[in-house]
């Protein structure tokens, strides 16, 4: 019965297969979330649809592109319209999409959000935490697949960057069941031991289900709990993982992680050369200055500088001295002239000068006062007279005449 069957080619069996997907399935919707995408420089789109159980390899040529109101990315929950179709070379089949429209966030993007957000309300993303990384570090650990090219980028940039830089690899799986465990192990070995200087943790591109390790709770914990510095650089720069709001810094690729982590040596060389010399000269400068400061203190500097000192204060002191005999010569002058009006107005008020111009005194020859007033006189009354000169005594009479001694 077997030789009944006609002979077919193979490329006879996928062209019928062919033709019976694209009768069948001529007009489909299907839904799905993105699980990798890559745009081709000829403008079409190969990407793969999943479920919670199986998956389906799609494109989009380019002449459907155009209707795209979005940018798809992996994670994505789409709707696709389109048919079945098959490439009889390979005898692949695959979705032909020729719309795209989204169908809600995916879930593990829901599932990562969520996880977001929890660790962040327990402050394991808090900027606070953040640790510096050190200026020059001795030797960096890797914790990355020992195979994949991750590691080969970040030997080849240290090894461009810095030769004397000691690379370790703390090798682990990088996806796939177990993968968080080992990442989780090879950091607390490089914490235990203090082996490195700063921690990468990292590995090249893939699709949001390869980057699943670096977001599993246990992963961004160990992380977290670092003591060594540690620099997150999962994927390329469209690709994030929770490890990246953990770490202290990250990274957008491996490479890149390389160049945050290591200076170039021959800057840092070039710096520090002049930081040497601008040490060097100022040194010489402040020696310079200090010879010249010891020179001075010789003794003949020493009683020139000291003349120096002492002269402002000779003049100050003979201007001072001049302007007070200056002042004293005058006060005497005032005082001379001040005693010399006081001798005058007592000469001219003393009695002998009264009675030079003429005036006598008269007293009561018994009593020896001084008679200011006539009416006290009586007759008969003894007096005396003083002039300017002399003295002589006579009595009133009763006429009020004077009658004098012999």
């Amino acid at each position: 019965m077997a030789n009944e069957l006609p002979v077919l080619t193979v490329t006879e069996i996928n062209n019928q297969i062919k033709d019976l997907l694209q009768q069948a399935f001529r007009s489909v919707c299907v839904e799905g979330e993105i699980s990798g995408i890559t745009f081709q420089s000829s403008g079409h789109i190969y990407l793969t649809l999943k479920d919670e159980s199986c998956q389906i390899s799609a494109c989009m040529w380019r002449s459907s592109t155009g209707s795209l109101a979005f940018r798809p990315k992996t994670g994505d929950k789409v709707r696709c319209f389109g048919y079945i179709s098959a490439y009889p070379q390979r005898g692949n089949y695959q979705l032909i999409i020729n719309r795209m429209e989204m169908a809600g966030i995916g879930d593990v993007l829901v599932m990562l959000e969520m996880r977001k957000q929890k660790l962040a309300q327990e402050g394991l993303f808090n900027p606070e935490h953040k640790k510096p990384l050190p200026f020059y570090p001795k030797t960096i650990g890797v914790v990355t697949s020992p195979t994949g090219a991750a590691f080969r980028d970040i030997c080849q940039t240290t090894m461009n960057r810095n030769p004397h830089t000691k690379i370790i690899l703390f090798p682990c799986l990088v996806q796939g069941d177990g993968a968080a465990e080992t990442i989780c192990r090879m950091i607390r070995i490089a914490n235990f031991y203090r082996m490195c200087d700063v921690l990468i943790v990292g590995r090249g591109g893939g699709s949001q289900e390869d980057l699943l390790p670096f977001s599993e709770e246990i992963v961004v914990r160990e992380v977290y709990n670092s003591q060594i510095p540690v620099i997150s650089a999962v994927g390329h720069e469209i690709d994030w993982s929770l490890c990246d709001f953990a770490a202290d810094r990250r990274a957008a690729t491996p490479t890149q992680a390389a160049e945050i982590a290591v200076p170039v040596y021959g800057e840092m060389m070039q710096r520090i050369n002049w930081y040497k010399n601008d040490l060097y000269n100022t040194i010489s400068q402040d020696v310079h200055n200090k010879i010249l400061m010891v020179r001075s203190f010789k003794p003949e500097n020493l009683e020139m500088q000291f003349r120096n000192i002492e002269q402002p204060y000779l003049m100050r002191f003979d201007t001072a001295k001049r302007e007070l005999l200056e002042n004293l010569e005058e006060k005497i002058k005032d005082l001379r002239t001040q005693i010399t009006q006081n001798v005058t107005v007592l000469e001219n008020a003393s009695p002998a000068t009264i009675l030079n111009r003429g005036y006598s005194m008269v007293r009561d020859k018994l009593t020896g006062a001084v008679i200011r007033d006539s009416a006290v006189v009586i007759p008969g009354m003894e007096i005396e007279i003083t002039p300017a000169r002399g003295s002589f005594t006579a009595v009133t009479t009763d006429h009020w005449s004077l009658e004098t001694d012999n």
